[in-house]
């Protein structure tokens, strides 16, 4: 047994009580030696951290030297730590992650402690399961959420959207430039750092990627005909951050503009079941011809509290080519069984039971549940005299506060009104002046936000 403190490594007396004459007392957690050893001793004494500067002669990678100096998430969670240390007592109320609050729907949590319960049999036990996912999964995704329109095959089972981001952008790999949306989630933008495919960094723009300037001035929707071209074409509906959810004309359009420049759309779909304008598609495949230029991920995260389950999917059309005529989906496949071993099967049993007649039922119930709180927040921000976008088909609220920084925003509503929220800046140079707010708080915590708000601007 090893005991660490004030990182001194040592071993417990216990096991060793007396080498060379000297015996390794713990006193106060720490372990002291009575009598200095010799240069003969077995005991090995790991050296401390600090005790030597040697560096390795590995090379960093120098694409992460590009990437600013930490994920903009963690950075708040470290400035509302450094708040909480000088006011202990702080009541915060976090609109800031879109991290769910809502249990789990009991429905579904049964049928995957069901299969829990089952690995712990000999005749319900599996190890590695299929390499794509869940047949039966695979089955109720393509029929429940595409209508048959995606074939079972181009289901990729995952871990989440955020993770299939990374495997995508590990399968398209230095050679190829992006378009993003500005603003927008910021891991399209750092996996593309990280891979290789941008150059330096002037001011808060990459070289190499093209940024889809999305402001109220164009409905959050980019002019296509003033972009230039790009090989992949990151696309959130509804977007995180800005909660604007693109009309079926505009996704036509886009799919347009991908196969005039033989771009290959990815399509995040993560809020789809926000959705409640019938003129809003909740996919791309939902658009003609999009099979041909586009992929689509997706993810069980907002659709019934699955954030820390971890279950998603990517839809990969295997019509889709490469430049050379080789197909996307055979190299994403190539991918994703290199690099992930499957979804756990506990997860697949919960997403099956998401996807049944009495799990949809749930998953509206929550999804209605945290669009009112949208509502809330939203109805605040406007009677407080604010430009608010967004909340309607989303759970996102976008506040615009003009000539304002956005992380100066975020301060003054952590000081003054104790709540926490996203600075627009963190997503892009189009988030500047603006504060994205999260609907995913309790519905208590909404009213309580809205009634600190409205003291905190003398309403």
């Amino acid at each position: 047994m090893i005991h660490s403190s004030s990182s001194i490594w040592c071993f417990h007396s216990t096991f060793i009580p007396k080498l060379n004459n000297s015996v390794i007392q713990p006193k106060n957690n720490r372990c002291q030696v009575k009598k200095r050893f010799s240069r003969s001793s077995p005991l090995l004494v790991a050296s401390t951290p600090t005790a030597s500067k040697q560096m390795t002669r590995v090379p960093r990678n120098p694409n992460l030297a590009k990437l600013e100096a930490g994920y903009l998430f963690p950075e708040i969670a470290r400035r509302r730590n450094a708040y909480l240390e000088k006011h202990p007592t702080a009541n915060i109320i976090s609109l800031g992650i879109g991290d769910t609050t809502q249990p789990i729907p009991a429905h579904v949590a049964q049928k995957m402690a069901e299969r829990a319960l089952a690995l712990a049999t000999p005749e319900g036990y599996s190890g590695y399961g299929p390499d794509l996912g869940d047949p039966e999964l695979r089955k109720k995704i393509s029929e429940r959420l595409y209508g048959g329109k995606v074939d079972i095959d181009e289901v990729f089972v995952s871990d989440g959207a955020k993770c299939d981001i990374g495997r995508l952008q590990m399968m398209f790999g230095p050679g190829v430039d992006i378009a993003v949306q500005d603003p927008s989630y910021p891991v399209y933008v750092d996996s593309a750092v990280i891979v290789g495919q941008t150059g330096t960094k002037n001011g808060s723009l990459y070289e190499n990627i093209r940024y889809m300037t999305c402001l109220p001035e164009n409905n959050f929707f980019p002019q296509l005909d003033k972009v230039p071209r790009a090989d992949i074409i990151f696309f959130c509906s509804p977007n995180n951050p800005t909660g604007a959810a693109a009309t079926r004309e505009q996704l036509e359009k886009l799919v347009q503009y991908a196969k005039n420049n033989g771009s290959i759309i990815v399509y995040d779909a993560a809020y789809a079941p926000f959705i409640r304008d019938e003129n809003i598609p909740q996919s791309i495949f939902e658009i003609e011809g999009a099979n041909e230029v586009a992929l689509e991920c997706n993810s069980f995260s907002k659709y019934a509290g699955f954030t820390g389950v971890r279950l998603g999917w990517v839809v990969c059309p295997k019509s889709l080519q490469f430049a050379d005529g080789s197909f996307v989906h055979k190299d994403f496949r190539r991918i994703f069984t290199t690099c992930f071993n499957g979804a756990s099967s506990l997860a697949q049993a919960g997403g099956l039971a998401v996807l049944d007649d009495k799990g949809m039922q749930e998953v509206r119930r929550l999804t209605d549940y945290y669009l009112e709180n949208a509502h809330i927040l939203s109805s605040a921000m406007r009677d407080l005299g604010l430009k608010v976008f967004g909340g309607e088909n989303s759970p996102y609220v976008w506040v615009q506060f003009p000539g304002r920084s956005s992380w100066d925003i975020f301060e003054e509503l952590l000081e003054r009104a104790q709540i926490v929220t996203v600075p627009g800046s963190g997503f892009g140079s189009g988030g500047e002046s603006f504060l994205r707010l999260s609907a995913f708080a309790s519905r208590e915590q909404c009213l309580e936000a809205k009634s600190r708000l409205e003291k905190m601007f003398g309403k």
